[in-house]
């Protein structure tokens, strides 16, 4: 049994992890920041800061998934109903992702109302249905209206809306957007853990299994595939899901080896993080897209050495105040992005060229997405949180 159902350090990584996604998803905005801060162009086998957020956010749901579930059944919640939970929580990612991917791809022009009020009619749906209105100071009379407002946007959104180069397609998956594949990651990881009862063994060959399935994956064994079996590309792929795998063993290393001595739990995760990296530069020549697995997937092993040590055993956690909202209204704090870029796009609001360029833009931009967190931790203590 799992005694403990909240880590700090998972929070802070977590925190930590989203802070940086706002901070990072704002650099398209800049300009003249650095090669390494950005994200690997497309076609160049190259590694920036920034293709490591979202790796380490899926190797973060893993980590979480063992504890998560115990505190459920710490309520006396049977395996069914937890998967039950589980399904459902996994098709709202999947949900919001398909409507946050077509906006990425919605034509301008040929929208009624624009490409930017549907992104911020898009995201208010998101805030009507999936808000925690039990907990908020909304009175219960107003909470179902309020969902069936939210499910009545998305229905306009949906028969209105128009994408692709020249305005003629309607609403897809795609390759199902950021929280999408979260979903999907989420889905598949979280049903074998209870599946198998989170029997370490069978859970380490499961991410074999998604390693060996990238691989044939980038070899191109699954370009054949088509049909209905490919709603479940990101499964089959192997890539996403070992992401969240690995994390998956390190929350199970993290439960046994906490009950033994915090200390095995730094070693260990940095010997995991080394072996992973190796794996990593082996595959280098042969699969970049896997190298670039083996080489996150260690970075996120290590970087969470670092941050247990520094939380759990060493007590250090005042650091983390201001970013804590970050960790704990993770969904909020994603979703503010999706009001502020479109207003700021529709207003034509931009700040001055000097506070958009080289380090004085970066600055700028990392101290408002703790702005970003902050207004989330406000919103959080009023009672407004999002959840799924």
């Amino acid at each position: 049994m799992i005694k403990k159902t909240r880590i700090a350090s998972i929070d802070i990584f977590r925190a930590l992890t989203m802070l940086f996604m706002i901070w990072v998803n704002d650099f398209p905005t800049l300009t003249g920041i650095p090669k390494w801060l950005k994200h690997g162009p497309s076609g160049e086998e190259y590694i920036g800061f920034s293709d490591f957020i979202f790796p380490l956010f899926l190797f973060i749901v893993g980590l979480s998934i063992p504890f998560a579930i115990q505190h459920r059944l710490n309520k006396s919640v049977d395996a069914f109903e937890i998967s039950k939970h589980i399904v459902l929580r996994s098709a709202s990612l999947l949900l919001i992702g398909v409507y946050m991917v077509n906006y990425e791809t919605s034509h301008h022009e040929s929208l009624s109302i624009g490409t930017y009020w549907w992104c911020i009619l898009m995201a208010t749906g998101v805030v009507l249905i999936w808000m925690d209105w039990k907990r908020s100071p909304v009175p219960e009379k107003f909470h179902k209206l309020f969902q069936g407002i939210g499910i009545a946007i998305w229905i306009y959104l949906a028969i209105i809306y128009k994408g692709g180069e020249d305005g003629t397609l309607g609403m897809s998956t795609q390759w199902w957007g950021i929280l999408g594949l979260i979903g999907w990651a989420y889905l598949i990881n979280a049903l074998s853990f209870i599946l198998f009862r989170g029997n370490f063994i069978v859970i380490s060959l499961i991410f074999i299994l998604f390693n060996a399935l990238a691989v044939l994956n980038f070899a191109g064994y699954f370009e054949s595939a088509s049909g209905f079996i490919t709603y479940f590309s990101t499964i089959y792929g192997g890539f996403i899901p070992a992401f969240t795998s690995a994390g998956l063993i390190g929350g199970l290393l993290l439960k046994q080896l906490t009950e033994e001595k915090q200390s095995k739990v730094v070693l260990t995760m940095i010997g995991l993080g080394l072996i992973n990296i190796i794996y990593g530069l082996l595959m280098e020549s042969h699969f970049w897209m896997i190298y670039k697995l083996g080489i996150s997937i260690g970075v996120g092993f290590i970087s969470f050495a670092i941050i247990y040590w520094l939380v759990d055993i060493k007590n250090k956690t005042s650091w983390a105040k201001i970013i804590a909202p970050a960790g704990t209204a993770t969904l909020t704090c994603y979703l503010f992005q999706y009001f502020e870029y479109p207003l700021r796009m529709e207003t034509g609001f931009r700040l001055p060229e000097i506070m958009n360029t080289g380090t004085i833009g970066l600055i700028v931009s990392f101290i408002i997405s703790i702005l970003i967190v902050v207004f989330t931790g406000w919103l959080e203590k009023k009672g407004f949180k999002l959840k799924l």
